[in-house]
């Protein structure tokens, strides 16, 4: 087995006993990501941030069949309706969890809307927005307080 293979191997077992740990995340986040209690993340890289919906809110939807995405350049804020993914079951509205302006949406949601469900906290992402408030994200809850939010309330 090359060392390449190996690094894989070991990582998809590292994440795999991580997932039996945590089972509302598909894959870790870095410490500055944030959830609201509309099951939304929000992850700050230098100001720019990842926005989606968790992995609980997309077992909860079930399978996601269409989403409607911002538009490129305009500024949303935070709390306001940024999209909407419908399911077979609903459809439901999706809450910018941070201001600011969209720099970048996930195009390929459009094809393969059910990426979502697949990866909701990586190739699942929703749109990446320049932010306007960074204090925003003081009142989101951290990975934890949002997995007891989860655990307690559901």
């Amino acid at each position: 087995m090359s060392m390449a293979l190996f690094a894989r191997a070991a990582r998809s077992a590292t994440t795999a006993r991580s997932f039996a740990r945590a089972p509302i995340f598909s894959r870790g986040f870095a410490a500055v990501t944030k959830f609201t209690t509309d099951h939304e993340y929000v992850s700050n890289d230098n100001g720019i941030a990842t926005v989606g919906i968790t992995k609980f809110a997309a077992e909860a939807l079930g399978d996601i069949v269409f989403v409607e995405l911002p538009e490129v350049g305009s500024t949303i804020a935070q709390k306001e309706a940024m999209g909407v993914v419908e399911s077979v079951k609903a459809a439901s509205d999706v809450y910018m969890p941070i201001s600011g302006e969209i720099v970048e949406v996930n195009e390929a949601l459009k094809d393969a809307p059910a990426t979502i469900n697949e990866d909701p906290n990586g190739k699942g992402w929703m749109a990446k927005i320049k932010i306007s408030d960074l204090s925003e994200m003081d009142a989101m809850m951290t990975a934890e307080a949002y997995k007891k939010f989860c655990d307690e309330s559901h």
